[in-house]
């Protein structure tokens, strides 16, 4: 696996969880200022320095409930407030998006220009704030300088170690079955047609060479599709055209989103039981999570009666029915470990844990089982 694929994935999760809660912000009427606030701070958090340092350290990826944590330590970064339920589906949402991203890429560096895409329209939500605009734009740099030059065979490793990482995750998003995108067992229709990657030709032609390299006979076949050639390859600069549309933002409020937990796969279920076995790296990495969260420096909430709730369902009822009737499988609960025997690991926690008792009521998750790391993972 690529030790470079986690800052893609944080980056592309994190530009469609800014999509999603846009959305639901204009779709509540939630007010300009309070909107406003809630995107600034969560993006301030997810950019911050020494966030993005352990961030882009070569390192194996974390589990889908480890990094489930992370992102919940984000979305509550504001005076924003989501449910155990809305958070679940603003995680499913996140993931689903850009695992198809990943699978509709015409070749493994284009996700690098999804990610580009991502962060160009992170750097719209902020524009008006230089401080923020600055922490960006140094990521920016850092993508530029740590992905540009990557080799092909590598761009195929990061590619391969996202796609192992959604394989089991089939969760149905309204959106993609409307667009007949999905099926109703909640896999990917990936097209047979549309542009071939930048650099190659349009099948259907067989070239005849002999033993010099030189052509001697040419033979035409249909290809069952209609493609074209790529007009041209998207921009890998902090400014310019992507060309694909990849990574932009699909929602919009009069065109809401929703996601059907019937959809889950047998397949999954038993990839979750097995899953429940005891991991002998689950030390490791949450050492490894301890070092990266250590880094987030959430802001506490001020006046209390600032915050607001966010919900991700139509209603308060259906939020609460989605909590109750969640299948087991999807469930991101960590297993408990015995980490705090390790000195260094014990002082890393115990910053962590200062800091999460400090944000005061920032997640009803972390409120009620928030005495330690594990017991708020475990909650989850």
């Amino acid at each position: 696996m690529s030790s470079r694929t986690l800052p893609l994935l944080f980056i592309n999760l994190g530009g469609e969880m800014l999509y999603i809660l846009d959305q639901r912000l204009r779709a509540q009427n939630i007010p300009a200022d309070k909107a406003k606030k809630v995107m600034n701070d969560i993006i301030s958090t997810m950019f911050n320095k020494k966030f993005l340092d352990e961030l882009f350290k070569p390192q194996e990826l974390y589990s889908k409930k480890a990094l489930r944590t992370v992102f919940d330590r984000l979305a509550h970064a504001s005076i924003m407030r989501l449910n155990q339920a809305s958070m679940d589906k603003l995680y499913d949402l996140m993931t689903m998006a850009f695992k198809y991203q990943v699978l509709l890429c015409p070749r493994p560096k284009d996700i690098l220009l999804v990610s580009f895409n991502h962060m160009d329209a992170i750097k719209e939500f902020v524009k008006d704030i230089p401080c923020i605009l600055t922490q960006v734009d140094e990521t920016y740099q850092q993508l530029i300088q740590i992905y540009t030059n990557l080799s092909s065979g590598e761009f195929q490793l990061i590619r391969q170690t996202l796609l192992i990482f959604f394989q089991d995750m089939h969760i149905r998003v309204s959106i993609f079955l409307k667009d007949k995108v999905q099926n109703s067992n909640g896999r990917f229709v990936l097209p047979t047609s549309g542009p071939v990657p930048y650099g190659t030709q349009v099948p259907g032609l067989i070239r005849m060479f002999n033993c010099t390299g030189k052509e001697v006979s040419r033979l035409q076949f249909s290809n069952g599709g209609n493609y074209n050639a790529a007009i041209r390859e998207g921009s890998f600069e902090i400014f310019g055209d992507r060309v694909t549309k990849l990574g932009t933002n699909m929602y919009s409020v009069s065109r809401p989103v929703e996601t059907l937990m019937s959809g889950t796969s047998t397949n999954s279920a038993q990839h979750a039981k097995v899953n429940m076995a005891p991991n002998p790296l689950a030390k490791e990495e949450l050492n490894l999570l301890a070092r990266l969260m250590g880094g987030l420096e959430v802001q506490k909430p001020g006046n209390a009666d600032n915050g607001f709730r966010v919900n991700l369902f139509a209603t308060d009822e259906e939020e609460e029915e989605a909590f109750i009737s969640r299948p087991d499988e999807l469930s991101y609960g960590v297993i408990k470990i015995q980490a705090t025997q390790d000195q260094q690991a014990s002082a890393e926690l115990a910053k962590i844990m200062g800091e999460f008792s400090e944000s005061g009521d920032q997640s009803p998750i972390v409120s009620s089982k928030g005495d330690d790391l594990l017991a708020m993972m475990d909650g989850l």
